[in-house]
């Protein structure tokens, strides 16, 4: 079986992606995002600035023809070229298995080798800032089958970056070790008759051809990698007590499972719950649990219980069987309850759309709801040009002053953060910017603080689509604004920024529908 660089990569991020690429059903996969798109063309131009200042020469081969390619690169490592570029290496290895690879670049180097008094090293062009250790990993690979063929044992390779650090020297004392044991843990996987478990990761998988195959095999599985919270590090913990399944979490007391790695009580708790959500199809309330309030509490409940703890073991004892029906009086942190259920005269609702390869925040949203007139109006904010960010910025500070009083919903930090980051680059008075800062108010943390909902992603998309909510552009994504606005940059096609305009106000009116639904729920549940 060849093995190349790319198996290598992928077996990194996921156990199942390189099986499925040498076994799997290709009609199954997805066609490339348009921001893996993206990625790829950022990588090139990257690689081109790169080679720009470099004399280097590419071997001549058809595409296929392994064994012309490598003869040509070996031909120009013999010859003692400075730089060859995109050449083919391959080697024999462990059980009949070859390794092949075409590092970007092999820089020539003093030294010994069988071509004469050089030798070369193996460089790889990279999109990133910092040396992953998948980064690191491949270079090591590319080392390996290099010092085979040269017949000398190398000390060094690179990756080249683009941050300030560009250059960076992997240590192949520490790298090649590590690489043999990864490349043998893919090697036993790809000899395998089955793929490996399926597990979904949000972050990891989401750009992956085979993410709607996976997604497909883990929900016909109820697979547990699908509730939020589960990492692949609590999962294996989860399988260690047989708890496999949907019912068996929901059926779990979380006791049980507070004291493991990566789970604490809060965590413990908030996972049996969102199982028992699943599985009811319903919205739970969470029990308000406080881990410092039972460190140094001083009174104690007639069971010898402190009061935090009493609490907990109540709340505990009341989700923990299934045939009980999880009780909607349960304490909510007055500070939380008060800012979600607040209904103020005029609201904004706010979202940003940014560039991130170019540091940019391009698009600033802001959706003014007045309750009283019973009228609403977004405000487009938007950056045509990168150099026009400190404007959009300045524009958006005279709206929401405009508005002293109302509270700025957003959804998740980013939009937070943000503001803290435009106010210190463009040298923003503290009390200009403080006082909007304090009327920021995050749905997803009130959310997330006070309820499980039974999705699978507590993303704003899942969160408003399950309120019924429809963007008007289906398509239409963050990942696809930073497409779209990358081409516009390029072919001033101002339909692009028509239709990343319409995305970012949705995000604002989704925004929006959570938070009266938040306010509707608990109204429903009894609440004050």
């Amino acid at each position: 079986m060849l093995i190349n660089a790319e198996l290598l990569l992928q077996y990194q991020k996921c156990k199942r992606r390189p099986f499925l690429n040498v076994r799997g059903d290709k009609t199954q996969q997805d066609a490339p995002s348009d921001l893996l798109l993206k990625l790829y063309q950022d990588r090139y131009a990257h690689k081109k600035k790169v080679l720009a200042k470099l004399n280097y020469q590419r071997p001549k081969f058809a595409k296929g023809e392994w064994e012309t390619a490598q003869a040509a690169t070996l031909q120009l490592m013999q010859q003692g070229v400075e730089c060859i570029y995109k050449g083919l290496l391959i080697t024999k290895y462990k059980n009949g298995h070859t390794l092949y690879a075409r590092p970007d670049l092999l820089i020539k180097q003093e030294g010994k080798s069988i071509n004469g008094d050089w030798i070369y090293v193996p460089a790889r062009v990279e999109l990133g800032k910092r040396p992953k250790q998948e980064y690191q990993v491949i270079a090591a690979f590319y080392a390996f089958i290099l010092s085979s063929v040269q017949q000398v044992e190398l000390k060094t390779a690179w990756l080249l970056l683009r941050g300030k650090e560009t250059s960076y020297n992997v240590d192949l004392g520490k790298w090649i070790p590590r690489m043999q044991e990864i490349l043998d843990e893919c090697i036993q996987i790809l000899d395998f008759p089955t793929a490996p478990e399926v597990f979904i990761s949000r972050q990891k998988c989401s750009l992956c051809n085979w993410y709607s195959s996976c997604h497909q095999t883990a929900s016909a599985q109820k697979h547990l990698s699908l509730v939020p919270g589960v990492t692949p590090g609590r999962y294996d913990q989860l399988k260690m007590l047989n708890i496999t399944s949907l019912e068996s979490l929901a059926q779990t007391n979380p006791l049980e499972l507070e004291d493991l790695p990566g789970f604490d009580r809060e965590v413990a708790t908030k996972l049996v719950l969102q199982g028992k959500s699943l599985l009811a199809n319903r919205p739970l309330i969470l029990p308000q649990v406080s881990v410092e309030q039972t460190i140094g509490e001083e009174f104690s409940t007639t069971d010898g219980e402190t009061p935090a703890l009493h609490q907990y073991n109540q709340a505990i004892a009341e989700v923990q069987s299934p045939l009980i029906e999880y009780p909607t009086n349960v304490e909510i942190d007055p500070v939380i309850y008060e800012t979600i259920t607040y209904t103020a005269p005029i609201e904004l609702y706010f979202d940003i759309e940014a560039q991130p390869d170019l540091n940019l925040n391009y698009l600033l949203g802001v959706l003014v709801v007045d309750r009283e007139n019973n009228t609403e109006k977004f405000y487009s904010f938007l950056a045509e040009k990168p150099i026009e960010e400190e404007l959009i910025w300045q524009q958006f500070l005279e709206l929401v002053w405009q508005y002293p009083d109302a509270p700025i919903y957003h959804f998740c930090v980013y939009e937070f953060d943000t503001v803290q980051r435009l106010a210190k680059y463009y040298r923003t008075p503290s009390k200009k910017v403080l006082p909007v800062l304090n009327r920021f108010v995050d749905i997803y943390e009130q959310l997330t603080q006070t309820l499980v909902l039974p999705l699978e992603s507590y993303a704003l998309k899942a969160i408003a689509k399950w309120l019924g909510f429809e963007w008007r552009d289906k398509e239409a994504s963050g990942a696809k604004c930073i497409y779209w606005y990358d081409r516009w940059l390029k072919n001033s096609d101002r339909a692009l920024l028509e239709i990343i305009k319409r995305y970012n106000e949705d995000d604002c009116r989704a925004t929006y529908s959570v938070k009266d639904w938040l306010v509707n729920f608990f109204e429903s549940q009894g609440f004050p």
